[in-house]
């Protein structure tokens, strides 16, 4: 992913240090902990003194080692899509069947967002919810990517329809928006307090607002030759 410019995260006076000096921390170990605080806090909420208290930096080494609080943000998106906000597009390339697809990524979610060693809710869902127009362009590509997930949604719910599962006349996009609104109030829910128990319920009610399969053609018999 290309990682938006944003000059007014950066300090003024941006410190200096040698190239190719090793830092005096563990990157990954302080990334992981910069996404939690962006997970809990959302983009603008996350300031530079919770990140680097979480990550047991310095300002100066943050900005040495992830350039700005924006570069790390991006950063911090890309470890949780392939960490825990992995689940989605895995369940659409794994589950044989569109229905068991988009279920799977459901009750995924219920499991995920509800876990007590990280933050509730879907990071994707909820680091730009609150952003001021300083901090449009950020949100703007963060709408892209929630977009971007979406169409893999009703692409794979298209293959249903092109495969015979769901009738021919269904509207995948409308499907695929159902689903996705499904799964970012889920995330708000779990936000505020909602319980594994209480989301896997809501995973159960949407499911029945899926398309009845087609009934099979009935077979014809045939003439008895005479």
């Amino acid at each position: 992913m290309s990682i938006p410019k944003n000059d007014g995260d950066k300090p003024v006076d941006k410190p200096t240090k040698a190239r190719g000096r090793p830092l005096s921390f563990d990157r990954e170990a302080a990334l992981e902990a910069a996404m939690h605080v962006f997970w809990e806090y959302g983009y603008e909420g996350a300031t530079i003194a919770e990140l680097t208290g979480a990550m047991g930096i310095t300002p100066p080494s943050l900005y040495t080692a992830f350039g700005d609080k924006e570069h790390l943000f991006w950063e911090a998106i890309e470890r949780y899509v392939d960490g825990p906000g992995s689940g989605v597009p895995r369940a659409l390339a794994e589950e044989p069947t569109a229905r068991g697809a988009i279920e799977r990524l459901l009750r995924e979610a219920a499991h995920e967002q509800t876990r007590s060693s990280h933050p509730k809710g879907c990071m994707v869902a909820m680091a730009t919810m609150n952003c001021t127009v300083a901090s449009a362009h950020v949100q703007a590509a963060m709408a892209k990517r929630r977009s971007a997930a979406e169409a893999g949604i009703r692409e794979r719910i298209a293959r249903g329809v092109r495969e015979g599962e769901l009738p021919p006349d269904t509207d995948a996009a409308s499907l695929a928006r159902l689903f996705s609104a499904v799964y970012g109030g889920m995330s708000i829910q779990a936000k505020d307090g909602a319980t594994k128990a209480q989301l896997l319920a809501t995973v159960e009610a949407a499911m029945r607002a899926w398309p009845e399969a087609p009934a099979p053609a009935p077979a014809t018999k045939r003439s008895k030759a005479r």
